[in-house]
């Protein structure tokens, strides 16, 4: 019989929580998912990317990574090694101004999660358009992994990030 994996309790708990915000509470809009199986270094991927209903200009992006290491810990049963997933979040949003929008974005953040959890702004533009607007993929990286011991903080989580939309679409 199949054990489900650590990775495949997380995926299944966020994408509940998840899913029940855009079907059942009508707060956010579902834009993309995707549930990867990488064979050629046996890694799993799962990401889920949403906007609120009312503020459709920012998108949010939860991200779970789980690698042969920490796969092979749990199947194996490794001593000593604790198995678990990477989370990342991912916000994008399309700003103007620079060195204005950047410090606010970091000054909100900073504010709504730990000041010691940094962002990672990352600006793009497509050569030759004439624009004004960057593309902004702001990243939140986590120092530690995550595993079920966890499960109980998704709903906070989800909180955190519904509330950074909502923050970030001010800006």
């Amino acid at each position: 019989m199949f054990d489900p994996t650590v990775f495949d309790n997380l995926k299944v708990a966020m994408e509940n929580a998840v899913y029940d915000l855009d079907n059942l509470d009508s707060r956010i809009d579902i834009t993309q998912r995707i549930d990867r199986l990488e064979m050629s270094v046996m890694s799993r991927e799962f990401a889920v990317q949403f906007r609120l209903r009312e503020h459709p200009s920012v998108t949010a992006e939860i991200q779970l990574k789980a690698d042969l290491n920490n796969l092979a810990a749990e199947i194996l049963e490794i001593k000593d090694q604790v198995p678990g997933c990477v989370l990342l979040l991912s916000f994008y949003m399309e700003i103007r101004e620079i060195e204005s929008q950047c410090s606010r974005i970091e000054n909100i953040l900073a504010e709504i999660w730990k000041p010691d959890l940094r962002p990672v702004q990352t600006l793009s533009q497509i050569y030759g358009e004439k624009t004004s607007t960057y593309q902004n993929r702001i990243e939140l990286r986590f120092s530690r992994q995550i595993n079920e011991d966890q499960m109980e903080d998704i709903p906070e989580l989800l909180e955190h990030i519904l509330l950074t939309l909502m923050e970030l679409n001010k800006v």
